[in-house]
């Protein structure tokens, strides 16, 4: 029943235009009653994308029993689920991209469905990297790096009007995030406390005196020296002197 609507309301979407197709119309064309529509769709956005509910949930689960050994593989695995989703049927994805661009209402809900998969992702990389600092902002950066290459290359594939292997752009671009945040981090572990301040805070400034236009300061920082803290430390020494 949920096919048979999603089929019936994407037909009149295509003959009417968005706007101008009703829920009723949807139960008309499909031969049942209202109650039913929306015991399947919450709304008429949902009945164009019938198939993300189930997409997501499959994502979910394929995360769920992953690997721990390669996180970020592993959220590149789960976005290829949502590309052989748009895969299996050419031509109702294609005519999908182009009534979401048609219709500035769709576009904002199929941004919504992806932050959602972006979402799922950055959870599964959390829990991994852990929920705090910067395993939570690695987190958040891979999963939305992921998702912009997946849709990069989905997107190259839809544009085509379907034509070819949409896995080869896909790949490609995964493969570049793969590179780039792939590597192996170490799991923090407890280390010997630095020094509150001497750890990373450079040396004092020695300010020189030099021609007509004034000073020049020469700092001394130790490397790995946030660059805010040098810069910090700089406007202290010319502020001073």
């Amino acid at each position: 029943m949920r096919e048979v609507l999603a089929q019936a309301a994407f037909q009149l979407f295509l003959e009417r235009g968005f706007e101008r197709t009703t829920v009723d119309d949807i139960v008309a064309r499909a031969g049942v009653g209202r109650r039913s529509f929306f015991r399947y769709f919450p709304s008429k956005e949902d009945a164009v994308f019938p198939d993300h509910e189930r997409c997501l949930a499959e994502m979910t689960e394929f995360l769920a029993a992953a690997d721990d050994g390669d996180p970020v593989g592993a959220v590149s695995d789960a976005a290829r689920i949502v590309l052989r989703m748009y895969a299996a049927n050419p031509e109702f994805s294609v005519q999908r991209y182009r009534l979401t661009r048609e219709v500035p209402g769709l576009r904002t809900y199929e941004l919504s469905v992806v932050r959602r998969y972006e979402q799922t992702l950055a959870g599964h990389l959390r829990s991994r990297f852990g929920a705090d600092g910067d395993g939570a902002l690695r987190a958040e950066v891979i999963a939305a790096s992921v998702v912009a290459a997946h849709n990069n290359g989905l997107r190259l594939w839809l544009r085509s009007g379907g034509e070819g292997d949409p896995e080869v752009a896909v790949d490609h671009a995964l493969a570049l995030v793969r590179e780039v945040w792939g590597r192996p981090t170490a799991p923090a572990t407890p280390t010997a406390p630095a020094a509150p301040e001497a750890s990373v805070a450079p040396a004092a400034p020695l300010a020189v005196s030099g021609g007509g236009d004034g000073e020049v300061v020469v700092m001394v920082a130790r490397k790995g020296t946030p660059m805010w803290r040098v810069v910090q430390q700089i406007e202290s020494a010319v502020g001073e002197n």
